[in-house]
């Protein structure tokens, strides 16, 4: 009998040790900390950030309106012209004799006018003498007929002559700043060939790309804000003023241009701009902005890690989302008061303690 009083005895301090033992581990092990961000109720704010360029709102390819040899070009990229001045001229020598052809053409068919209507008045008094059949008459009339349109088509050619002789001389047709020049003398350049490009500086705005699936972003007369590299500090509002009707084939976005009102001091073309386009989507209802971070996903099934306030533990909640920007997703399946993990994800397991870091966000 105390035989058996012992092993019970040993048994009972056993399972008291190893229980203690347990107790003592699980006590050590500190809850894993967690940044999180609170579901509010306020209205959602996601901006889209877009890099672009400062052009100008009106940019002409000129070129001349006939063809020659490049003889003369007077500016650079980057200089600024005006209005009524000579950028570039061709040699004049082939337009001057085409001109001269077609003085000589019309000479000739006032020459030809002029037989042709000497005879006709012959023939017309002949004809009043009963000289002459009215057959005979009617074939003078229809060669002065015939004459007198020949020469108002050589006066219409030399006149087109006349005019291209002024074309040689490639003149500005207002003010601005020459981007791009694409022909050097001595180049052999076709009519309406594009040899530079004119920006008129009078208007700039900023032109940047959105991809097709971010189109919704913008919109037509959507305010924006600006702001430049350059101008450290300096932000200003835009106005989304077209959007193209179609995408580019290569890139697949849509170039959206920006008019600025109140163009900053210092803002000149090529600038590179950062246009950030704020969106308001009402509730919670519609979604809630995370870091892309917050979402764990295993397959096709996205979820995030939701604390439960009562017991400090986190369990897996499904969603869907959207990506609104690099590091920025839109979350529907939320409700307000949720609390949700937004780092280190991956680290945890369902129904595990975690303690919040401090500087929490609420949205």
């Amino acid at each position: 009998m105390k035989k058996l009083i012992a092993i019970l005895l040993s048994v009972l301090l056993m399972v008291s040790l190893v229980s203690g033992c347990g107790k003592s581990s699980e006590d050590g092990q500190r809850p894993q900390m967690v940044r999180t961000q609170q579901v509010g109720q306020q209205a959602l704010n996601a901006e889209g950030t877009y890099t672009g360029t400062v052009r100008g709102r009106y940019e002409t390819n000129v070129s001349f309106q006939v063809g020659g040899r490049i003889i003369n070009r007077n500016v650079q990229v980057g200089d600024h012209v005006n209005s009524g001045d000579i950028l570039m001229s061709i040699d004049p020598r082939d337009v001057v004799q085409q001109s001269n052809q077609g003085d000589a053409q019309v000479a000739a068919a006032k020459a030809q006018l002029d037989l042709a209507q000497s005879n006709l008045s012959r023939y017309q008094q002949l004809y009043a003498q009963e000289a002459v059949p009215a057959m005979v008459l009617d074939q003078y009339q229809t060669a002065y007929d015939s004459a007198l349109a020949q020469y108002n088509q050589a006066v219409a050619g030399a006149a087109t002559g006349h005019n291209a002789l002024g074309y040689t001389a490639l003149v500005s047709s207002a003010s601005g700043v020459i981007s791009s020049v694409s022909a050097e003398v001595g180049q052999v350049v076709g009519a309406g060939q594009t040899v530079l490009t004119l920006v008129q500086t009078n208007e700039l705005e900023v032109e940047i790309n959105i991809p097709e699936n971010h189109l919704n972003d913008v919109e037509l007369g959507k305010s924006v804000q600006i702001s430049f590299w350059a101008l450290k500090g300096v932000s200003v509002n835009g106005t989304v003023r077209e959007i193209s009707p179609m995408a580019e084939s290569v890139s697949r976005t849509y170039k959206v241009r920006i008019s600025v009102p109140n163009p900053p001091k210092g803002m000149q073309l090529g600038m590179t701009a950062s246009v950030k386009c704020q969106e308001s989507s009402g509730t919670n209802n519609d979604g809630m902005v995370l870091p892309l971070s917050a979402i764990y996903q295993i397959d096709d099934n996205p979820q995030v890690w939701v604390v439960d306030k009562g017991s400090d533990t986190v369990s897996l909640k499904n969603i869907t989302f959207e990506k609104i920007g690099n590091n920025s997703v839109r979350v529907m399946g939320l409700n307000v008061g949720d609390i949700v993990v937004t780092a280190g994800v991956h680290k945890l397991r369902q129904g595990q303690k975690v303690r919040l870091a401090e500087g929490n966000e609420d949205d």
